[in-house]
């Protein structure tokens, strides 16, 4: 219990110092007008007694008058203006604190530096917290800390009033709120709680909404007719939602219902109270309005202050969440970020590397061990499964072997910043990235110290056998590669350019290529999407690149490795052959049966057309 309440007390002061830093001064007004807004109803209440005292008594002149009405003006002045320069510093005080949460949020994430959380659906759920509700904790909870400041002043002066008037009535008043403070905190536990239930849930409706909206699944869930099965899916989850928020309202419903006939009777109590003791003597007209006024302010603020804990113990605990994203240390060992990352010379061994996803995973690779020589180039073939895709993972860092090490020129792969080793690697992944962006920015985003060079971009474009055709678009590589943001022709705006697969995947080439001096080029599956033409052409391409090069070639189709130095055949996450192009084939193995079947293929099809 304490070491939760001190995690409390700790993300609380954090959330403040968020907004405090991101924009003191409109901080320090509110606390102003925050108190100012606080004493004005207690102002009035005594203002309006002293009033009413004099006249009743049919003895008060204008002089003895003016300082109450004078009293009552300026609290009416201020009372209107401060609302909506409130209105206006909290909007900017909301804007400006959860910009800098969300930067925080994501600079965070960014230094996550493997792929391993990002796969973790616990970390998910609390990741899609982070960003949905985390980031908007710190403006909240600062205006709820600012709530209870108000609604503290303003309950001390009213309690003040009515110990004055009557201490037992005061203290029945106060404590008639204890239930209501103790109800509202349940209830912002189990809000909290309702949260975490629905999160997974809340991540599978947007998925299937997604599906429903997105155009890269347009075709299929047009072509197979899914959209009725996906919407159906989409509202299960959103019935399952709906169904545990139902329960919570009736549980606030019920409880706040209760509590509010508990502060009625406490109030009508109250009220019987001050009529009997009018009617005796013992308040006079100006008491009786201090009376009431207080003890509706007392019972609104108790509520107040209740909703005001509630409301931010419940951002509390989802800020915990946010925290835990920001806080957490790194998912991958780094080395010292002065340690120098030596220029690629001898080669990089892998040595006895096993790997596993996770304990209950089964082994992905199981004791590779191969050296990939420094100019050289390696091809790693095997069916689907096998543990290629894996491999290319671990080289560039993505996860670290379970068992086993990967060494560049003799040094462990994990005694060297992560950074530093991406530095001098580049890639082409199976699943590359399509940008929402220009055709420049496409590519530039390969390397973004050099990506501001146009003539290097659209050279990276030629030697991917694209250029021509961005060269071509209707503004250039200034084109956008997507109609998601372009502008909409209705209104004679400019419409973005999709491209097809293959020309994507040769953007994606010429994104690796823009990064010249790599010591080691890593190329998963790069010619897949590619028609027989574009693929020849990248053959030759990829061959000038590789040449003097270090680099691993991931490929199905065996024409595109023959003319590695080395081919490294992978078989249930072990290595099966090992060899030249010449040599394996020789041996009659696992490779020579599939080169021998893809060119069977091709064969018999010449033969055919003769």
């Amino acid at each position: 219990m304490i070491r939760s309440t001190r995690r409390e007390r700790g993300a609380l002061v954090d959330a403040l110092g968020v907004a405090a830093r991101a924009t003191p001064l409109t901080l320090a007004a509110l606390v102003v007008l925050t108190v100012v807004a606080a004493v004005l109803p207690v102002a009035v209440a005594w203002c309006t007694k002293v009033l009413l005292d004099r006249v009743a008594a049919g003895t008060a002149s204008w002089p003895e008058l003016a300082g109450a009405v004078a009293g009552l003006l300026t609290a009416g002045l201020a009372g209107g203006v401060q609302p909506h320069l409130t209105q206006y510093l909290r909007a900017e005080l909301d804007r400006r604190a959860s910009l800098a949460a969300q930067d925080r949020l994501y600079a965070a994430v960014n230094r996550f530096h493997g792929l391993a959380r990002f796969e973790d659906p616990a970390f998910l759920d609390r990741l899609r917290i982070a960003q949905f509700n985390g980031i908007n904790a710190p403006a909240e909870l600062t205006n709820t800390a600012l709530g209870l400041t108000s609604t503290f002043v303003t309950l001390g002066g009213f309690f003040g009033s009515l110990l004055v008037i009557s201490p037992v009535m005061a203290w029945i008043v106060l404590l008639g709120g204890v239930p209501t403070l103790l109800g509202e905190m349940r209830l912002a536990r189990a809000r909290v709680g309702i949260t975490l239930d629905t999160s997974q849930a809340q991540r599978r409706e947007m998925f299937f909404a997604s599906l429903l909206a997105d155009v890269q699944a347009a075709k299929e869930v047009r072509l197979f007719n899914l959209g009725d099965h996906f919407r159906r899916l989409m509202l299960r989850e959103r019935l399952d939602i709906n169904r545990l928020n139902r329960r919570m309202d009736r549980r606030t419903v019920l409880t706040q219902g209760g509590l509010a006939l508990l502060a009625a009777g406490v109030a009508a109590g109250g009220l019987l109270w001050a009529v009997k003791a009018a009617l005796d003597g013992r308040l006079g007209v100006g008491d009786i309005v201090v009376f009431l006024a207080a003890i509706t302010a007392v019972q609104s603020s108790v509520g107040g202050l209740a909703a005001g804990v509630a409301f931010g113990r419940q951002h509390l605990l989802i800020f915990r969440h946010y925290r835990a994203v920001t806080a957490a240390g790194p998912d991958l060992p780094d080395g010292e970020p002065d340690t120098a990352m030596p220029p690629l010379r001898r080669g990089i061994e892998l040595r006895n590397v096993w790997f596993r996803y996770s304990d209950e995973h089964p082994w992905v690779l199981r004791g590779v061990s191969l050296t990939i020589p420094y100019g050289q180039s390696l091809a790693l073939v095997g069916v689907n499964g096998a543990g290629k895709s894996t491999l290319a993972k671990l080289l560039c860092r993505f996860y670290d072997p379970t068992r086993g090490a990967i060494l560049w020129d003799g040094v462990d792969l994990r005694a060297v910043p992560v950074a530093a080793l991406r530095e001098r690697v580049s890639a082409v992944f199976q699943d590359f990235m399509t940008f929402d962006l220009t055709a420049r920015e496409n590519i530039a985003l390969g390397d973004l110290a050099n990506g501001a060079d146009p003539a290097a971009i659209e050279r990276a474009a030629e030697r991917a056998g694209i250029g021509a055709q961005l060269a071509a678009l209707p503004d250039g590589y200034e084109t956008m590669l997507t109609r998601s943001f372009a502008g909409d022709s209705d209104s004679g705006g400019a419409l973005g350019v999709p491209l097809s697969g293959g020309q994507w995947q040769r953007v994606a080439l010429a994104r690796a290529l823009l990064r010249r001096g790599r010591d080691f080029i890593l190329l998963d599956e790069p010619s897949s999407g590619l028609d027989p033409e574009a693929e020849y052409r990248m053959h030759e391409e990829l061959l000038t690149h590789r040449s003097g090069g270090t680099s691993l070639l991931i490929s199905h189709r065996l024409g595109m490795v023959r003319t590695a130095d080395v081919i490294v055949v992978l078989e249930d996450g072990v290595v099966v052959e090992q060899g030249t192009h010449r040599d394996l084939l020789a041996t009659g193995g696992v490779y020579a049966r599939a080169f021998n079947r893809q060119a069977s293929g091709y064969v018999a099809e010449i033969g055919s057309a003769r």
